[in-house]
């Protein structure tokens, strides 16, 4: 019996360990759903399946485990495909890819959100409110250091006190980093 016991907290304790190894990516249907029942904002990241600085951010910084810790832990994390197929219903409107090429090799058309988004290069990162308001798009690769600013700026509601081109140089030049 004990060891039984043994084995099965080495296996969850992994699971575990395993859960925090990555970002845990959901749709943007499933952060909204979330949010209804545990509000938290929303983390998400804009790409194509084309662009190279998208998969260096996947690699690079989503990849950095003080990056995955702290979007686990203050974000529902989205992965969103600008020029993919995905039904997206966002505030009132579903939002597809109605002229999508299917085997269209590079670009595609982008998808009707990532218009409304206002999404001009990719990848782009987009916070969300708890209510699923849009509270800002950054725009851009970004190191673990870079990103880490903005992560915490949104997390801990700075960004609502950050009213002028110099609050935000102050807010940047002030800011301590951890990662």
């Amino acid at each position: 019996m004990k060891n039984l016991l043994l084995i099965a907290f080495i296996f969850f304790g992994s699971l575990q360990l395993h859960a925090q190894d990555k970002i845990q990516w959901m749709s943007m249907n499933d952060a909204l759903e979330a949010q209804k029942e545990t509000p938290k904002k929303i983390f998400m990241d804009v790409y194509t399946d084309w662009c190279g600085p998208c998969k260096l951010l996947d690699k690079n910084t989503f990849g950095n485990k003080d990056v995955i810790t702290f979007v686990n832990e203050n974000y529902y994390p989205v992965k969103f495909n600008a020029e993919g197929t995905e039904e997206i219903m966002y505030q009132d409107f579903n939002y597809t890819n109605p002229n999508y090429q299917e085997g269209r090799k590079g670009r595609n058309s982008q998808h009707f959100l990532a218009n409304a988004l206002k999404i001009s290069g990719y990848p782009t990162i987009v916070f969300f409110a708890e209510n699923g308001d849009l509270i800002q798009p950054v725009v851009g690769y970004k190191t673990p250091k870079q990103l880490e600013l903005y992560l915490k700026m949104i997390a801990n509601d700075d960004y609502k006190k950050l009213t002028t081109s110099e609050s935000w140089q102050e807010y940047q030049k002030n800011f301590k980093s951890t990662f």
